[in-house]
């Protein structure tokens, strides 16, 4: 019985193949479209002869061009759905073939058998390999693009250490300045808001200066009230707080010290607090900020949260990347530079979002 079908098979082989090629998807641009048949009728070859073969040998000889021809799928960049159907295609039309002969089917069925372990394991060595390298490929593009963005950081680190130092001088003398006139003459208007934007404009200069250096020589950590720094943050935020109309709640535990570097934790408080005004002032009529801080074994929980509009759930997996923003202006850096200053304090930022608020979720290791 084996040599009346296989001498069947071996004699309709390019009928067979005929017919499985008129039914097979094709994609135009393939650059391999015209060893589609060849490969199929390699595959025939290995199963017509794998019946005088054990499992063992049949499955080393369909793993090989298995392997083969899913590099060749990868290389000519089309779904592997096409690849999957027209294998399929190939089962169909041998069954086909066979169920026309007189034979009774339970006689047929220890081939059926045979030619479904060589279609199963051809695909799964198939599949396995161009899933591998397109894995490959996704993991070479993750690194280039990686690698483009540190560069993009290394560069506009060195760009702006060097201008951040010539700007940041006569900054400090027309500080000193106002101070001057102050102390001459407190009844001149507008020194406090003046001074105020100087303050805003020298943080978002130290936003960019944190990207050229993680640590600066010759700074130490300090010992610092969470509580108090709070409270700086708020008071320094004061004129857009009441600018805007924002109602702000504030529910920190007592006596919650940190060991840091105070101005960068001041700097990832205004930033956020800061952005959480910004969206406040232009969707609701009700803005309220939350502040509360708690203690977790030997952690500290600090959670700022404003009742804004919802983060869209893809944005919310990025905001936390240099370069990306929904401002007109905005630079993409700010929550960027926030969380490298948490990472750098042994800590982590994160964001949920909801309808009803969205919150900013900052925990440090304890003093």
């Amino acid at each position: 019985m084996n040599e009346r079908l296989i001498d069947f098979l071996a004699g309709c082989k390019e009928e067979l193949l005929d017919k499985w090629e008129r039914q097979i998807l094709v994609s135009p641009i393939d650059p391999y479209k015209d060893k589609i048949k060849e490969n199929g009728a390699g595959m025939f070859e290995i199963f017509l002869h794998g019946f005088y073969k054990n499992n063992d040998e049949l499955e080393k000889y369909i793993k090989d061009i298995a392997q083969s021809i899913a590099v060749e799928r990868v290389n000519a960049k089309i779904n592997i759905g096409d690849f999957v159907y027209n294998v399929n295609v190939g089962r169909s039309t041998v069954f086909e073939f066979l169920l026309s002969t007189d034979l009774d089917k339970t006689e047929l069925q220890h081939f059926i058998q045979k030619i479904n372990f060589c279609f199963d394991k051809f695909l799964y060595y198939a599949v396995s390999r161009y899933t591998e390298e397109k894995n490959k490929i996704i993991e070479e593009k993750t690194h280039f693009i990686d690698s483009t963005h540190k560069d993009r950081l290394t560069l506009l680190g060195q760009m702006t250490s060097s201008f951040i130092h010539e700007f940041r001088n006569p900054l400090t003398s027309v500080q000193g300045f106002i101070q001057l006139l102050k102390s001459e003459d407190p009844s001149i208007k507008y020194l406090d808001i003046i001074s105020n934007e100087l303050e805003q404009l020298n943080f978002r200069i130290s936003q960019f200066l944190l990207l050229s250096k993680k640590e600066l020589i010759g700074k130490e950590k300090v010992i610092f009230s969470l509580n108090e720094l709070i409270d700086e943050v708020l008071i320094f935020l004061y004129p857009s707080i009441l600018d805007c109309k924002v109602k702000v709640l504030k529910n920190i535990v007592d006596n919650i010290e940190i060991i840091g570097y105070a101005d960068e934790i001041r700097q990832v408080l205004i930033n956020i607090i800061f952005n959480a005004i910004d969206v406040l002032s232009q969707y609701r009529n009700d803005p309220i900020i939350e502040i509360s801080g708690t203690i977790q074994e030997k952690s500290i929980s600090l959670k700022i949260s404003n009742n804004g509009p919802v983060i869209p759930n893809d944005l919310l997996q990025t905001i936390f990347e240099p370069f990306v923003t929904t401002k007109t202006l905005g630079t993409g850096l700010g929550l960027f530079v926030c969380r490298e200053i948490i990472k750098k304090h042994k800590g982590t930022l994160t964001c949920e979002s909801t309808e009803e608020k969205t919150i900013f979720n900052i925990v440090l290791p304890l003093s």
